[in-house]
C-alpha cells in the first residue's frame, strides 16, 4: 500500500545521502517514477460512465487484474455486426453469441426484433495496441448491448 511506497522514497533518499550522492529533498514526478516507476492505475478508468453502451468490464493479465471498456454503437445499415478492438478468436465468438443471444430474446428485453434489420451494430473494446482474448468478457458484451438497445 502507500505506507510501502513511501518507505520505498525513504530508503532511495537514505542510500542516496550515505552514498554522498546529489541528492535534492524536494521530490519530483521523475523522482517518484524512478523510483517506484510509472504508474498503475488509469484514474479516467474509474469514472463514473451513464453512456448507453459502455460497459466496464475485468480482466486478467500477467500482472494482475485490470478494466476494460466494451463500447457499442448503432447506425443505420441491415443489421450487421462489426467487432474491432485487436481481439481474438474466442472474444470475437462472445461478440457474436451475446449479439444472437439478444436477437432470440428481444421481448424479453423489451426491445422491438424489427430493430436488428434497420441498424448495424459495432462492438469496440478501446486500447487496440492490446491483444485480448478469452471468454469472460461474454457477459459484459451482452450486458453492453442490453444496455446500447434499452
Amino acid at each position: 500500500g502507500l505506507e510501502k511506497q513511501i518507505a520505498k522514497m525513504v530508503r532511495h533518499a537514505a542510500k542516496n545521502i550515505a552514498m554522498e550522492e546529489e541528492y535534492n529533498i524536494k521530490v519530483t514526478n521523475d523522482d517518484i517514477i524512478e523510483v517506484l516507476g510509472g504508474p498503475k492505475l488509469e484514474r479516467d478508468k474509474y469514472e463514473n460512465n451513464d453512456v448507453a453502451g459502455v460497459v466496464t468490464g475485468l480482466a486478467w493479465t500477467s500482472v494482475g487484474g485490470d478494466i476494460l471498456f466494451i463500447e457499442s454503437i448503432l447506425s443505420k445499415g441491415k443489421g450487421n455486426l462489426t467487432i474491432t478492438g485487436n481481439l481474438g478468436k474466442v472474444m470475437r465468438e462472445s461478440a457474436t453469441i451475446a449479439m444472437e443471444y439478444i436477437k432470440a430474446n428481444a421481448e424479453e428485453f423489451g426491445i422491438n426484433p424489427e430493430v436488428f434489420e434497420k441498424y448495424n451494430v459495432h462492438i469496440h473494446v478501446p486500447e487496440g495496441a492490446t491483444p485480448k482474448d478469452g471468454p469472460s468478457a461474454g457477459v459484459t458484451m451482452l450486458t453492453s448491448l442490453v444496455s446500447l438497445f434499452t
